[in-house]
Formats: C-alpha cells, structure tokens, sequence
C-alpha cells in the first residue's frame, strides 16, 4: 500500500513538472519563434554582407585570399551576434553569461591542444595579407618552386613546372626563406665556359660581350659582363653575366639555352677550342707489356 503512493506521488510530481514546462514552452513560443526569425535575418544578413564585400575587394589590388578570407570572418562574426541576440530574445540572460564563461575555459583548452593547427591559421591569415605574395606568383621555397595556386588557413600550394602540386604547411613557410621571381620584372643571369689554353682571350672576351649584347636587350644601367674565373684542368673558365625579362624559370632556362647555342655556333667559327677533361694515366716505373703468341696475336 505504501509503495503504490509512493509511484502515485512520482507521477504526479512529474506530471505537475511537464505540465509547468510545457505552460513555459507555451508562454515562450512567441520568443522562440522570434529567435529563430532572428537566426534566419542574420544568416540572410551574412551572406548578403559577406558577397557585397568580396564583390568590392574584387575591384581593389587585394588577392583571391585575401577576399576570401576576410569574407569567413564578417560572416561567422555576423552569425555569432544573431546567436546572442536571439539568446537576448529568449530572455536566457544567464545562460548567455554562463555559455561565454564556458566559451573562455573552452577556447583556452582547444588552444593548447591545437597549438600546431592555430599556428597555420593564424600564418595563413598573415601569408593572405602579405604584399609580397600573390596567386600566381612564381616562388621558391624549401627546395620547391611553382606558382602559387592557393593560399588557406592551413597551408600554401604550390604548382610545380610539372604540374605537380606541393603543398607546404603555412607555419614552416613562414618560419622559413622564399623566393619571389615574379616581383622583379628582370633578372641576372650567368653562362659558364672554358676555352683552351692556345686562346687569345681578349679576342674571346670581346666576342662574348658582343654576341650576348646583340640577342639580349640591356637596359639603362644594365650590362654584360664577362670574368675569367680560372685556370682550369684543360681550360681556362670563365663566366659571363647579362640581364633578361624573367618572371618564372623558364624564361632563365630558354635564356641560358639561348646563349649556349649562340656562344658554341660563333666558337666553332672563330676556330675557338672549347676543351672537354683529359686524364693522363701514368704508369710510373710498372712496365707495360704486351704478350704475342705464336701466331702473331696479341693475347
């Protein structure tokens, strides 16, 4: 008998407990409906704010990077006030203090677990912002080169001249050194030879300086220059430095093909010796001999 007042008084009890909410569900429908219209204007509200602004980034200088990534801040910065705002809405004054609290402790906790992945994101928010590199800029990093074809919060791609894709994470390409080839519109580069020693080698300097300076333009304080470096094995080496429109590799490698043809075509006229190693072999004071048989072969 005891027992069945006891589950009568904990169904009752609960009863009262769903009715109460379900009158405070009622009670607040209005609000609820509210805050979710409230979600749904800021999310609207986002979206058109974020496409309005990369619409207007597009017509600056600012890279595709740049735009999309200053378009993911304003769009979850817009969504986290409607949350509040709805919170407001809902007259949940305290749960908004205690969600930020916890929000605080939380984001401390994810900090520390993610010190790696924070740190390229953080990187790709400096890379996206960096003058100095653009998508489709020519660069060499950490013994890779290509053009840029991507810049996110986690790390840079790279497209190699064969078409294959490298991808760096964006904390070990800041910490590190690269080069930006597509920066400067010209650049210097150096052709090595050697000639033989019977050369006269005012006459090979000469003809160098006019043979580079003939099929490569050199603009105002721009020059070829020509050195002899040494005295080789069986040469003496020199090198030769001139000027080129380059903005990738390529155009270094067809300039360099370009002059070795020119320089080889003009030698073999001139009569001028370019030498390849000879190596002496000395026998010292072992005799070389040669064993004939009986038929007159050598064996």
């Amino acid at each position: 008998m005891e027992n069945n007042f006891e589950l009568e008084d904990a169904v009752s009890k609960l009863y009262n407990k769903l009715d109460g909410w379900l009158d405070a569900i009622i009670l607040k429908l209005p609000n609820i409906i509210m805050a979710i219209v409230v979600m749904v204007l800021f999310y609207i509200l986002a979206k058109i704010t974020r496409n309005l602004l990369k619409k207007l980034l597009a017509k600056t200088d600012s890279q595709k990077s740049v735009q999309d990534i200053i378009g993911k801040i304003v769009f979850v910065t817009i969504m986290l006030l409607g949350f509040f705002v709805a919170l407001g809405v809902l007259e949940l004054n305290k749960v908004l203090t205690s969600i930020l609290a916890g929000a605080g402790v939380l984001g401390l906790a994810i900090g520390l677990a993610l010190q790696g992945t924070l740190n390229n994101t953080f990187g790709g928010m400096i890379l996206s912002f960096m003058p100095n590199l653009k998508i489709n800029d020519f660069i060499e990093s950490d013994g890779y080169s290509g053009f840029v074809s991507e810049i996110n919060l986690r790390n840079i791609v790279l497209r190699q001249p064969d078409n294959n894709y490298v991808i760096i994470p964006n904390s070990n390409f800041i910490d590190g050194t690269f080069t930006n080839y597509t920066l400067s519109e010209r650049s210097r580069i150096s052709v090595a030879c050697g000639v033989g020693y019977e050369s006269n080698l005012q006459d090979v300097e000469d003809l160098v300086v006019r043979l580079i300076t003939e099929n490569f333009e050199q603009k105002e304080n721009e020059a070829v220059e020509f050195f002899f470096t040494e005295f080789g094995d069986s040469s003496i080496n020199f090198i030769t430095r001139f000027w080129i429109d380059m903005a990738d590799n390529k155009q270094k490698l067809a300039a360099t093909h370009k002059a070795v043809k020119i320089i080889k075509e003009h030698f073999d006229k001139q009569n001028i010796n370019i030498p390849f190693p000879i190596r002496t072999l000395d026998f010292g004071k072992n005799n070389l001999q040669v064993l004939v048989d009986k038929n007159g072969s050598n064996a």
